[in-house]
């Protein structure tokens, strides 16, 4: 499982991270990070579960052996 941008407490933590270092409101990190993220959203951690619940399930019982990207088109090949 390869989770990209997800709204978490860690998110909130980078972005206040960010903030602090550069002066730059919120919005503009937002803005920033989104311009990397092809859905132009962040993730929910509905949807990372989802995948994981998927991925633990008898339905991907034949799938082994790969990293699923979850990260909105971020990642565009591994």
């Amino acid at each position: 499982m390869l989770p990209g941008a997800t709204l978490t407490l860690r998110h909130t933590s980078l972005v206040e991270k960010k903030m602090a270092q550069t002066g730059q409101p919120a919005e503009a990190i937002e803005a920033d990070m989104l311009k990397l993220i092809p859905a132009r959203r962040f993730g929910l951690a509905e949807e990372v579960a989802a995948a994981v619940a998927f991925l633990a399930s008898p339905a991907a019982g034949y799938i082994n052996g790969t990293s699923l990207p979850v990260d909105g088109g971020r990642t565009s090949s591994l």
